[in-house]
């Protein structure tokens, strides 16, 4: 009789070591991309908004003259939202354990303030949420369909509910102050606070500043894919040139 030859049991388990090492590189190549794609797209992330603009060396050393702290009472009256302005929202996702910051933006911003007796009396604003991009269509088409419907709530808008002393501002000076206000987003209004930052001079002026969110305030469930989850808070941040009337 002659004897069979048993299974060669070495080729079995090259062969499994194979699979393993091929789910490990898989593993770690997911890993690895994630990483690299989480540093690409948080270095494509916008700049936090500041202030372009310096005060005067006069207005920093408090040397106004009496003709220049009269000059004051010229900023009183309507400023409007110009060329350049820009707002949108900062927010946070971690994708594949990897953390990313996204931020979109627009420049179809409008509005106007107005100026008496030294404060900032009233803000009406809007923006066009259905032209806010950011460095992902797939991301933005999302945000304009599931997130927000901006089919029936295509602006976003934000109303001053109480007056603010700017007075050091107007002075030429930059200067940070709380403003609070009703804030409307996907149909929803919310009272807000922030602090902004301002510089006038010169018939001219620039406003920025973050407003902290939560977005199931406005009806906004943030997305969990699974691969890929949103942060429940962001911002809502702008940067605004206005002019006088």
């Amino acid at each position: 009789m002659t004897d069979q030859q048993a299974p060669s049991r070495p080729k079995n388990k090259r062969l499994l070591w194979i699979i393993a090492i091929a789910v490990v590189v898989v593993i770690a190549g997911a890993f690895i991309g994630s990483r690299i794609y989480a540093s690409n797209v948080s270095a494509q992330a916008e700049a936090v908004p500041t202030l372009t603009g310096a005060p005067s060396a006069a207005a920093a050393s408090g040397s106004l003259d009496a003709g220049e702290a009269a000059a004051s009472a010229d900023h009183e009256g309507t400023w409007t939202v110009g060329s350049g302005s820009y707002a949108g929202y900062r927010l946070d996702e971690v994708l594949n354990g990897a953390d990313v910051t996204v931020t979109g933006r627009t420049e179809v911003v409008s509005g106007s303030l107005t100026v008496a007796d030294d404060q900032l009396t009233a803000a009406d604003l809007t923006l066009q949420v259905d032209t806010i991009t950011t460095d992902s269509n797939r991301r933005d088409q999302y945000f304009r369909t599931s997130a927000v419907d901006t089919s029936q709530f295509p602006e976003a808008s934000f109303t001053l509910t109480e007056p603010v002393d700017v007075s050091a501002t107007l002075e030429g000076g930059n200067q940070a102050f709380p403003i609070t206000g009703d804030l409307t987003l996907n149909g929803q209004t919310v009272s807000v606070k922030a602090n902004v930052q301002g510089a006038f001079s010169d018939g001219e002026a620039q406003l920025v500043g973050q407003i902290p969110s939560t977005w199931e305030e406005f009806g906004v469930e943030a997305p969990n894919l699974g691969f890929v989850a949103v942060e429940d808070t962001g911002f809502i941040e702008f940067s605004l040139n206005v002019t006088q009337d």
